[in-house]
């Protein structure tokens, strides 16, 4: 058995990865995230598939999906022997004739991902003697796991106390520097743990005009409305930052993008319900762009937004 890191998942995924390739061989043994209809890579030992962490597949073209669903075993020497396994899309994009997965878990008993191995090879039958230890394998996973986001929640709390000292003196909200550091601490949890995420980005409409008409007084006033409005859009969970003059963001964390969608609309209804005029923009995060690449995209929706 490998030595697990108390509160390290990524440590402990390679250890249990390289620990069941030294025992079982296989071409390909993976731990994913699944989110929406997202199946995340997030740690491979990979021995002639060409999987490396980051890659998304389809979750519904997946065996792990079947195996969780009840219509395939755990151990598959044989994985064309099982319909379900024979059928699924998956085979059409890489072969697998022997199939190995177990679910991992988060605390509320929630399904996180997939603890699995393929192999493009027939195994023998006596690999179905394997399943306890690769199930008490994945439990120790989702020990590890559970632990971690429940330290990773804590250390989200300590870092917003600790940044309160940067913000912005006029409208209280997280400055431009706050905002770079949430956003690196959040794109490394998200690569760790496969969690989604957005970025919005809020431009008020006029800013200019309105200090050159009604002077800097009504401006700052302005400013303020939109402080206060995006607070109320935010949920406690997000960092609401002023990125600039007129400009404001909202990182959603751990959000995927129905909520993302949701965060857009209420957004836009509490600025207008302040009286705020304001382009929005919204990005949610990917694998392969990251959170800084969904920020890129964001402020160039908002952009557009503003386009006649």
């Amino acid at each position: 058995m490998p030595t697990l890191p108390t509160h390290d998942f990524e440590a402990a995924c390679r250890a249990v990865l390289a620990f069941l390739h030294q025992r079982l061989g296989f071409g390909l043994w993976m731990v994913t995230r699944t989110e929406g209809d997202d199946w995340i890579v997030l740690q491979a030992e990979d021995h002639g598939y060409g999987v490396a962490p980051g890659t998304v597949l389809r979750w519904a073209d997946s065996f792990c999906l079947e195996m969780v669903r009840g219509h395939g075993p755990r151990v598959a020497p044989d994985a064309q022997a099982v319909p379900a396994y024979r059928d699924a899309p998956i085979n059409l994009q890489i072969p697998i004739q022997a199939y190995v997965g177990v679910p991992l878990v988060q605390a509320d008993g929630s399904l996180f991902g997939t603890l699995c191995g393929i192999d493009p090879a027939r195994q023998p039958a006596a690999l179905a003697q394997e399943q306890s230890l690769i199930e008490l394998l994945g439990t120790l996973l989702s020990s590890v796991l559970q632990a971690e986001l429940r330290l990773a929640q804590e250390a989200r709390r300590s870092e917003r106390l600790a940044l309160e000292a940067n913000t912005d003196a006029q409208t209280q909200l997280a400055n431009r520097r706050a905002w770079d550091e949430h956003l690196a601490r959040e794109e490394d949890r998200c690569r760790r743990y496969g969690h989604p995420a957005a970025v919005l980005v809020i431009d008020l409409d006029g800013l200019k005009q309105v200090n050159d008409s009604a002077g800097h007084a009504a401006g700052d006033a302005l400013i303020a409305q939109a402080a206060l409005a995006l607070r109320k859009a935010a949920r406690e969970s997000d960092i609401v930052a002023r990125l600039g003059g007129d400009e404001f963001g909202i990182l959603a964390v751990e959000c995927d993008p129905a909520g993302a969608q949701a965060l857009l609309e209420r957004t836009r209804q509490i600025l207008a319900e302040h009286l705020v005029p304001a382009s929005v923009g919204l990005a949610s995060r990917t694998p392969g762009s990251g959170l800084p690449g969904a920020w890129k995209s964001a402020d160039a929706r908002m952009y557009a937004a503003k386009s006649p």
